[in-house]
């Protein structure tokens, strides 16, 4: 039985199929070794590259520094990531856990047409977490916050904010290809 198996190997037909199939292996494997992966090893655990905190599909990065919205931006696109968008809930829940009430901004503004918001990928507002009486274009407020400070909610911190007062940034990173993480 086990000699019909490996009866084949050493045709000369065949064993160039053979070595056509081992170089692709190999040309493979060097582009594995080049990839640089987007987690780490930690305490046995896989976590998100240092400073990036994981949910879902998403990884997300607070800037260090206070910035307006459109440098922000520049500085999430430079990590290859953009200004955060929530999409649910949850995804604004972990926000609030893991980043607190940092006034930060996130990828949405009404720029182009006020009182029309729309997210830094192009898509519509269709999920709202407005602090009471937010949005109200007080100073001609383009862009949009969480972590207001003055939300009287836990789960409804969003305001909107003049496009040039700094404040942090939140960056997301959408894994796509990757399965769960921890």
């Amino acid at each position: 039985m086990y000699e019909d198996d490996y009866e084949n190997v050493h045709r000369p037909e065949e064993r160039g199929e053979r070595v056509e199939m081992e170089v692709e292996i190999y040309e493979s494997a060097d582009t594995v070794k080049a990839h640089r992966p987007i987690t780490e090893m930690v305490d046995g655990k896989t976590n998100p590259e240092k400073g990036w905190k994981y949910f879902s599909s998403s990884i997300y990065y607070i800037t260090a520094v206070k910035t307006n919205w459109e440098k922000s931006r520049d500085n999430c696109r430079k990590r290859g990531a953009d200004l955060l968008i929530i999409n649910s809930r949850e995804e604004q829940e972990f926000i609030n856990k893991e980043f607190g009430r940092n006034e930060a901004w996130i990828g949405l503004t009404d720029a182009v047409t006020e009182g029309v918001w729309k997210w830094v990928d192009g898509s519509a507002l269709t999920t709202e977490f407005w602090a009471q009486g937010e949005p109200n274009n007080y100073e001609n407020d383009d862009c949009a916050i969480t972590g207001f400070k003055k939300a009287e909610s836990n789960i409804l911190v969003w305001a909107d904010y003049p496009c040039g007062h700094p404040v942090f940034g939140i960056c997301e990173k959408r894994l796509t290809g990757y399965s769960k993480l921890d």
